[in-house]
């Protein structure tokens, strides 16, 4: 082995050497952690929503990456629910011909008299809105289209945000992606 002393010159030449590496490394950090929380994601107002269905025929996607959410703490449980039940249902049953969602995504469980509790099966939803206007009309407005951002490709220029004629869609920090109406939303 090579026992060779670092002479003063050298030990200042590598000193600046690593004092500049650490430095580079510190600026990356910074640059890449603002970046990332600069991040932003597509999502849908719900306060300018209209529910007017083209979340689920615009999305790039086979299947809209939009989905009902349904905010529990505003539902009310009513065993008349507007956005589960067709306007001019006769029947309060949940005969599909009862229905107001297309796909059956709207599952409902009875609670106790008169509660039911209503969850959405997202592999079912297309977005498409109607549990959400009947909800909005006659309701109390906890159904609401939200973009799934585990399903969603966030593409630079949004196939549904060009569409949208209420210009419901938006970039959101993805820091915090949902926007809710009600509960500290609009």
């Amino acid at each position: 082995m090579d026992n060779k002393k670092l002479n003063r010159r050298e030990f200042i030449n590598k000193g600046v050497r690593i004092g500049i590496g650490v430095g580079i490394g510190v600026i990356g950090y910074e640059l890449l952690s603002r970046t990332l929380s600069s991040k932003t994601v597509w999502q849908i107002d719900p306060a300018k929503c209209i529910q007017c269905g083209k979340c689920a025929t615009s999305c790039v996607l086979e299947q809209s990456a939009v989905k009902c959410l349904h905010v529990y703490q505003m539902c009310g449980y009513c065993d008349l629910c507007s956005g589960y039940l067709r306007p001019e249902t006769k029947e309060l049953t949940t005969g599909a011909e009862n229905q107001l969602c297309p796909t059956s995504a709207i599952e409902r469980k009875y609670i106790d008299d008169p509660y039911f509790e209503y969850h959405i099966n997202e592999e079912l939803c297309i977005g498409c809105g109607k549990c959400v206007k009947g909800c909005g009309a006659f309701g109390n407005g906890s159904l609401q289209l939200q973009v799934q951002h585990e399903l969603c490709v966030n593409c630079n220029q949004c196939a549904i945000a060009r569409e949208c004629p209420s210009e419901a869609f938006s970039r959101v920090p993805a820091s915090s992606p949902y926007l809710l109406k009600g509960f500290g939303g609009k």
